[in-house]
């Protein structure tokens, strides 16, 4: 399944290593200076109109890259149950 993070970024559900408040997460240094790293090695995907609420960690063919969004963290994780939700539904229906 696919995620829309906006800005025409699309992401794969099964690479998401990490979804992450940003207000909270950032308070940390260890965060600071994993986001700052990041972004020295360009793979941070900046997929927010305006400023960004959340991050999330993927790793795809052993690169890992960090996508900022406007999104909230709950609402992403929300999707993604509902599409496992979904998907587990389809199963059992085809099971039967």
């Amino acid at each position: 399944m696919y995620i829309n993070l906006g800005k025409n970024a699309i992401i794969r559900e099964e690479n998401i290593v990490g979804i992450f408040d940003l207000d909270s997460s950032s308070q940390s240094h260890i965060t600071r200076e994993y986001l700052s790293a990041a972004e020295k090695r360009e793979s941070v995907v900046n997929a927010a109109e305006d400023i960004p609420n959340s991050f999330l960690i993927t790793s795809e063919q052993k690169k890992e890259t960090v996508y900022l969004t406007q999104n909230m963290s709950k609402t992403l994780a929300k999707r993604i149950e509902q599409t496992q939700k979904d998907r587990r539904n389809t199963w059992r229906k085809s099971m039967n």
